[in-house]
């Protein structure tokens, strides 16, 4: 499997981005993907994550309300909107897919790094006040 997330780039605060990741190498539509976040010297963050159908959709406290997951899985697409973005939302951002849990019962579940098989090189967001 292989994941090329894409989007990043430099924005205000206030301001607005999507990202997108493409996943190949294996039949997507059925596998649990994520994004996390990782900034300079820091644990990398869950942001969110969403099953095959858009039924368990999960996301960190820090960009509830924010930020918007979703999926086309014709396309083998996962987006990240992301809204009113804050300097602490400057990170870079990954996708990653789980192949073996693909409906988590929890945020916490869905947000454990070692749930996820394969993940993706990441596309860097900056956001400046």
């Amino acid at each position: 499997v292989q994941l090329q997330a894409s989007g990043g780039g430099l924005v205000q605060a206030g301001g607005s981005l999507r990202l997108s990741c493409v996943a190949s190498g294996r039949t997507f539509s059925t596998y649990y993907m994520g994004w996390f976040r990782q900034a300079p010297g820091k644990e990398r963050e869950f942001v969110a994550g969403v099953s095959w159908n858009g039924g368990k959709i999960f996301y960190g406290d820090s960009v509830k309300g924010r930020f918007t997951i979703s999926r086309d899985n014709a396309k083998n697409t996962v987006y990240l909107q992301m809204n009113s973005l804050k300097s602490e939302d400057t990170a870079v951002y990954l996708c990653a897919l789980a192949q073996k849990i693909r409906s988590p019962p929890t945020a916490a579940v869905a947000g454990t790094k070692r749930m996820y098989d394969y993940w993706g090189q990441g596309t860097e967001v900056t956001v400046s006040s």
